[in-house]
């Protein structure tokens, strides 16, 4: 089994490349859904963020109010640190359960865990490879804008708010340029998803507890 961290920034169309991961065969673990589950009301970590930020940020059906939430850390540096140590311990816990149910059924599975934030935490030291979905910052921007309807004053702030895509370069065994057509970023992806299909075959379980 190989298991690799894919990562990139906003807007990058990391989405778009886990889909096709998917639709090639290996097993894709969201890390983005996960913490959507895992701070729903009644979960330990819905209550510890309620507790930090206040009531304020709740809906009217008691869950957490998701865009009230972004824009207080992505305005506050401190606040989305705070949010971080909240969550993200809970959602690798779920990630690492996951990985050893499909491990259990499949050893020579190739594993694709969709992690926004896998280099920052840290969290690239465990996988066997790190693909990194990269598009050039002026069209994150362009998308980010399009994506959400928001201003480029606002899409600069958000981009600017996580570590660059240039900077997370260094860290990638593999770099899927997704800023051509779609074809041309499935085409990238097979490539990827078929030299670590071919590792998989040959080594086995992988090194990741």
């Amino acid at each position: 089994m190989v298991i690799a961290g894919l990562t990139g920034g906003i807007a990058t169309g990391k989405s778009t490349v886990a889909s096709l991961f998917a639709s090639f065969g290996a097993a894709v673990i969201d890390a983005d859904r996960i913490a959507r589950e895992v701070v729903l009301r009644g979960s330990p970590a819905f209550d510890r963020i309620v507790e930090h930020f206040g009531r304020e940020i709740l809906l009217p059906d008691g869950e957490i109010d998701r865009d009230r939430l972004g824009g207080i850390i992505f305005s506050d540096s401190g606040q989305r640190e705070s949010l971080n140590r909240i969550v993200h311990p809970e959602v690798f816990r779920e990630m690492d359960r996951r990985i050893e149910e499909i491990k259990s059924g499949n050893v020579n599975r190739v594993v694709i865990c969709d992690v926004p934030l896998l280099i920052e935490t840290g969290m690239h030291r465990v996988f066997d490879d790190v693909i990194l979905v990269y598009v050039p910052e002026p069209l994150q921007i362009n998308r980010l804008m399009e994506r959400e309807g928001i201003g480029r004053d606002e899409a600069l702030r958000r981009v600017r708010a996580q570590m660059s895509i240039e900077e997370k370069k260094p860290y990638a065994s593999h770099i899927i340029d997704n800023s051509g057509t779609r074809e041309n970023t499935a085409k990238i992806t097979l490539e990827v998803y078929r030299s670590l299909e071919e590792r998989s075959r040959r080594c086995g379980p992988c090194r990741h507890a």
